[in-house]
């Protein structure tokens, strides 16, 4: 049994690093290489083309509810499945696409496709596999997606020189068909089935009040809707703010590049620590790092040291808060409800990723880079309130239950 574990474990990172790459590179990482290729065979500027992934932002939000439903219903596998089959749909509606209306309505296609398919149900994937264990496993894969741009771009590039940007997302359909729906369907592992597992499913980490438990959901929503708007909104504008802040052009783009491995480094410590690691501990360190972030870039004058301290901070607290957004369900409810409840916390984090780089693209161009800092430190500070109320709530809920069970 204990060799069994880790090859199911192996096996399904696997299966959903490769079908989590293809999926985020195939849609909402495709328009960095393809955005500005075809905006002229459509005859539409730079920003509508763009405009596609506010589109699938919202519509993955909007689907957030309902896909929850359905993964506890029908299992993560055969959702993610469906998934593939409506990506492919939508990115040959978008090979297709002559005009705005088409355009648009291939990306709401991929927006449901997004819903059923990307993050969630991914880590549902691996909670119906691993149960509470899972978390290890979470944060395996997360180093894997955050390849996929880094796949992709190139490859994205390569294939358009060679048969145009069309057939590109024909070949980006097929892979859908052909890779990511037969592992869903055959190359992940069955769900727990023996009687200890499945009862292991059903505790609940922490025994809340109904009451409680409706706080707990919200403040939770609040506090990852915050943090996700903040590091989501900021990432398109991250050169330019650097360089407005002072940063040369090149300085600017060697910070930005390392903010990326910054992040992966901060995931691959939360990985690390596996079962030790606590959600709520990785929430108040990474936000405070975030709001540390934008205090020094903000209050300090401009210097290529600050803003070195600045990309640091800020780079390795949004990677140890994208870990602590995936993993805070599975830490406060059971592993049986963790594709609900996940599902139903995508709705207010993609919204928020939606408007977020509009509006952080707005308060840069049209008030400054100081304006900017301020609202992300602000913006960090509800979010980490809001994440120590969270903690005081988990605190009272587990010194009630241990009144009322001295013996365990």
């Amino acid at each position: 049994m204990s060799k069994a574990f880790p090859l199911r474990s192996a096996r399904t990172i696997a299966v959903l690093a490769v079908t989590q790459i293809v999926s985020w590179g195939t849609t909402f990482d495709m328009l960095g290489v393809m955005g500005r290729v075809i905006a002229p065979d459509l005859g539409l500027p730079n920003e509508v083309i763009f405009f596609g992934l506010t589109i699938m932002m919202l519509v993955s939000a909007l689907a957030g509810p309902a896909t929850g439903r359905l993964l506890d219903r029908h299992g993560a596998a055969r959702v993610m499945a469906t998934a593939s089959v409506v990506f492919a749909a939508g990115l040959l509606l978008l090979a297709a696409a002559h005009e705005f209306v088409a355009y648009a309505a291939a990306w709401v296609i991929i927006g449901i496709g997004g819903a059923l398919g990307l993050s969630a149900p991914a880590y549902t994937a691996v909670v119906e596999r691993e149960g509470l264990n899972g978390k290890r496993v979470i944060a395996i894969l997360m180093l894997f997606t955050g390849l996929s741009a880094t796949v992709f771009w190139p490859v994205l590039a390569l294939v358009n020189d060679l048969v145009g940007w069309r057939l590109t997302f024909v070949l980006c359909a097929a892979l859908q068909i052909f890779v990511c729906l037969p592992l869903y369907l055959y190359g992940l592992p069955k769900r727990v089935e023996n009687r200890e597992q499945a009862q292991a499913a059903e505790i609940v980490p922490v025994d809340f009040t109904p009451p409680e438990r409706r706080r707990a959901f919200f403040l939770v929503a609040a506090a990852t809707a915050i943090s996700s708007f903040v590091s989501f909104g900021l990432s398109p504008s991250l050169l330019e703010l650097l360089r407005q802040a002072g940063a040369s052009p090149a300085l600017a783009l060697q910070l930005g590049s390392a903010r990326g491995a910054i992040g992966v480094s901060a995931r691959f410590v939360d990985m690390l620590l596996g079962r030790r690691g606590n959600a709520l501990l990785t929430s108040l360190v990474g936000t405070g790092l975030m709001l540390a972030s934008f205090l020094v870039a903000a209050t300090l004058p401009s210097s290529a040291s600050v803003l070195v301290i600045f990309v640091l901070l800020y780079g390795f607290g949004t990677g140890v808060v994208a870990v602590a957004r995936a993993l805070l369900p599975l830490s406060l409810f059971s592993a049986r409800e963790f594709g609900l409840q996940s599902a139903r916390l995508s709705l207010p984090q993609n919204l928020a990723n939606a408007l977020a780089p509009v509006i952080f693209t707005a308060i840069l161009d049209r008030i400054g880079p100081t304006a900017a800092l301020f609202t992300g430190a602000v913006l960090s500070a509800i979010s980490l309130v809001f994440v120590l109320m969270l903690v005081a709530l988990v605190r009272r809920a587990n010194a009630r239950c241990a009144k009322l069970n001295p013996s365990s």
